[in-house]
């Protein structure tokens, strides 16, 4: 069982990286969690991995932190939730939020995801919420609701509206609150739509 990669990065796609280890290119499935951390073809990478054996293929998936391996790990442990779901939910939320969100079984927040649905969400919920891990940082307290999080949702669903989904809307919504804390949810929307017509 490969449990860790230590190598070069040798390709890198959205869902995907080939690591270079000693002259041996290692294929590995990650989320973009890990993806965003991952520097350009050539430079070095760690990744924790999760070894996935069946019948006809040996999978390895790779994350940056032992947070993200945590969960993973976790997930394909339910019922009807395979490896390529779990990424997904892993892909569509960070992994500290994933916590808050199974903690207070926050079926809304979970169907967000893409590839989640209402049955999924509330099994999830109902299946780990007594089982999180406690490394997620969480200095509010996991049910607490964070600041500027209506102002999130509020600018997931105008982003949602207007055609754009997903992981994109998501980091377009993130980045600019952070980049501007105080300011309005039109000027706010404003800066993202300005952003992502750049894009």
């Amino acid at each position: 069982m490969i449990a860790r990669l230590s190598g070069t990065v040798l390709e890198k796609h959205p869902n995907r990286v080939v690591v270079d280890v000693g002259g041996v290119g290692y294929d590995v499935l990650v989320p973009l969690s890990t993806f965003y951390g991952l520097g350009e073809p050539g430079a070095g990478v760690s990744l924790r991995v999760h070894t996935h054996v069946r019948e006809d293929i040996i999978a390895l998936y790779g994350f940056a932190s032992t947070l993200e391996q945590d969960l993973f790990e976790r997930l394909i442990s339910i019922s009807g939730i395979g490896p390529k779901l779990a990424l997904s939910v892993l892909s569509g939320i960070d992994p500290a939020e994933l916590v808050r969100a199974i903690r207070s079984q926050d079926v809304a927040r979970l169907t967000r995801i893409p590839g989640v649905g209402k049955k999924t969400a509330e099994r999830i919920g109902l299946e780990l919420k007594d089982r999180m891990p406690h490394a997620a940082p969480s200095a509010a307290g996991p049910e607490s609701p964070r600041p500027g999080e209506d102002m999130r949702s509020d600018l997931l669903s105008a982003l949602t509206n207007l055609g754009y989904k997903g992981q994109v809307a998501e980091r377009a919504v993130d980045t600019a609150i952070k980049t501007s804390p105080d300011a309005s949810f039109e000027q706010l929307l404003r800066d993202i739509l300005r952003g992502m017509t750049r894009a």
